[in-house]
Formats: C-alpha cells, sequence, structure tokens
C-alpha cells in the first residue's frame, strides 16, 4: 500500500521531536519535510538526530508537495491556530497539538473548515490511545461500571527555574499547560461539564508568577469531577492518575507511562471477577497508537473517534478551566 505523505510544521512543541520518531518508524507513512523558521529551533532540531537526513523547507514549499496528505503542526502554541488553519486551508489533515490556543473563537472556525473539507483534526492529546484508557471506554460502552458520579485526576511534574522561565509568558498556567491532557479524558467520559469552578496559586518559593498549583471543579447533573495539575512534584510523573466511579465499579489507572489499573466491580462482566482485580498492559510506546490510527482514518478504514464537536468542548473546558476567557 502507498505510503501516506507527511510533514511536519514547527519543532517548538514539546511534543515535537516524540511526534516525529513515530511517524518515522511507521510503515503506513513517508516524511517529506520539516518546516522550522526559527534559526534557533532548527539548529537544536539538527543536534538532536530526530530529523536527520530530512530536508528543511519553508511552509509554502512544504504545502505545495505534490501528494501531501497530512501535516503534523507542531509549533509553540501561540502559532498553533494560525498554522492549523492554513493546513487546513490547503486541503491536508493535520494532526494538531495541544492546548488548541487561546481563542476558543478561532479554534472553532478551524474545525469548521475541517468538518466541511472532511478533513481529519487529530489532537495531539498523548493519553488517548493508551491501553488503559482504551480499556476504560471500551468499560463504559458497556456499561460494566454502571452509572458513572465521580473521576478525579491528577497530572503534575517537576519543574526547575529555567523550566518555569520558559512557560511563565503563556497565560492559563499549569492548567492550560498540563491539565488539558486529563480534561479531554474527563469530557470523554462524562461530557460538557455544566460548571467548572477554577482555583490556582503560586505555591513554589521560586521567584516567579507561574500558576503553578491549580485545580478545576467540574460539575454535572448526577456527576461530580476533579482535575488537578502542579509542576512542584516531586517524580509527580508516577502519580499521574485517573479514577472512575460508578454505580457498579471503579476504575484506577496509575501511572498513564506505565499503564497499569485497578477493577472492582459489584458482579461479574465477561472475563472480569466480582470484586477487585490488577490488570496490566503490555508495552506502550506513546504516539505510535495516534499515528497508526491517523493513517486509517486518513485511508478511510474507520471513522474518527474523537468528534469535531468532543474537540471544541474539551478546548472551552480546558480554557474555563485555566481561568481564561472563552469568547
Amino acid at each position: 500500500m502507498k505510503k501516506i505523505k507527511v510533514g511536519q510544521i514547527g519543532v517548538g512543541h514539546p511534543h515535537a521531536g516524540g511526534k516525529m520518531q513515530a511517524f518515522r518508524k511507521s510503515d503506513e507513512y513517508e516524511v517529506v519535510g520539516v518546516v522550522e523558521p526559527d534559526p534557533n529551533l532548527r539548529k537544536y532540531a539538527e543536534s538532536t538526530g530526530i530529523y536527520q537526513g530530512l530536508p528543511f523547507l519553508t511552509q509554502e514549499q512544504l504545502l505545495n508537495i505534490d501528494g501531501l496528505q497530512a501535516v503534523a503542526v507542531e509549533t509553540l502554541v501561540p502559532d498553533l491556530l494560525t498554522t492549523a488553519e492554513t493546513c487546513i486551508a490547503a486541503g491536508k489533515h493535520i494532526h494538531l497539538d495541544k492546548p488548541a490556543g487561546l481563542s476558543l473563537p478561532h479554534f472553532k472556525r478551524i474545525l469548521d473548515q475541517a468538518a466541511q473539507k472532511h478533513l481529519l483534526l487529530q489532537m495531539g492529546y498523548m493519553y488517548r490511545y493508551n491501553p488503559g484508557m482504551v480499556l476504560l471506554r471500551d468499560l463504559l460502552k458497556k456499561g460494566w461500571l454502571g452509572e458513572p458520579f465521580e473521576v478525579h485526576t491528577v497530572i503534575s511534574k517537576k519543574m526547575d527555574a529555567a523550566s518555569r522561565t520558559k512557560l511563565e509568558p503563556q497565560p492559563g498556567g499549569m492548567m492550560f499547560e498540563l491539565g488539558c491532557h486529563v480534561i479531554d479524558l474527563v469530557v470523554q467520559i462524562l461530557g460538557r461539564p455544566e460548571q467548572v469552578t477554577a482555583f490556582s496559586q503560586h505555591a513554589s518559593e521560586i521567584d516567579d508568577t507561574l500558576q503553578d498549583n491549580m485545580l478545576a471543579i467540574f460539575s454535572y447533573p448526577k456527576a461530580l469531577a476533579t482535575v488537578k495539575s502542579s509542576c512542584n512534584e516531586v517524580n509527580g510523573f508516577d502519580r499521574r492518575h485517573i479514577v472512575v466511579c460508578g454505580s457498579e465499579g471503579t476504575f484506577h489507572l496509575q501511572p498513564f507511562g506505565r499503564p497499569a489499573a485497578s477493577l472492582t466491580l459489584s458482579n461479574a462482566k465477561g472475563k472480569f471477577r466480582k470484586g477487585q482485580q490488577d490488570i496490566k498492559f503490555d508495552g506502550y510506546t506513546r504516539y505510535t497508537d495516534d499515528v497508526a490510527d491517523m493513517a486509517r482514518i486518513i485511508r478511510r478504514e474507520k471513522d474518527i473517534d474523537f468528534s469535531y464537536d468532543h474537540d471544541y468542548h474539551v478546548q472551552e473546558t480546558v480554557l474555563k478551566a485555566a481561568g481564561l476567557p472563552v469568547t
């Protein structure tokens, strides 16, 4: 089968290198070029080896490559939406990294354009294809957890002063930067919240203004969800987790990076017994399943799992949870 031609615009996003590695390792894709107008970012990218042997092009050159079907938009956050809109206007499927910019109306316009052109806009939320989340979605679809009434998530890490300095100019603090990943999961499970209550503070002794300790509470008619995100937690990666409590069972996934789950059921369901049981997953490499699913959708072998409306509601909720405007 003919490989899908894909390019990447931007190397400045924290996920840029990982996405490029996933595309280059996949048998489904031919990576045809990279765009990075910033000379310092380009120099850094060339020094990593991830982009070795790939041509660095202008955006116009990349978008005019014969047969180009898809673009990974991996710019710095302020440039994501402008770049995405240009790619959609050029008729390309896109993988758009997170979060989807600061303007919800602009993002809505891009989603509408993608829908009109029947183009994929795949968001770069890194836990969508985590095997633990794939299992959780299946459990919920089958109704084996009953009606969810509580979701609790945490996504944190430890950042030094230099890393915080790079992030500080971006509004929304850690909820916008990091919490968006698990907000995507909460909206998958419970849908668009009726109300979002946001809390933020600067809790570190480091002398900056970064909102580094943040909490959001989502209210639903018969459920509550909490999202917690900080950059002050020692070994925060290992405590990243999601807990879903339903009327007939509880599912706890922790950590995301090396997924392992605990499932407790009031009654046996399928291969799962009544009571508590631990679930192990085979080796998991981030982004591999994202790009594989993107290929199947581009080839029209399947429909999208995450709708344009879902992505809009996620971004609306992210902005509210980060204390940012949605108009």
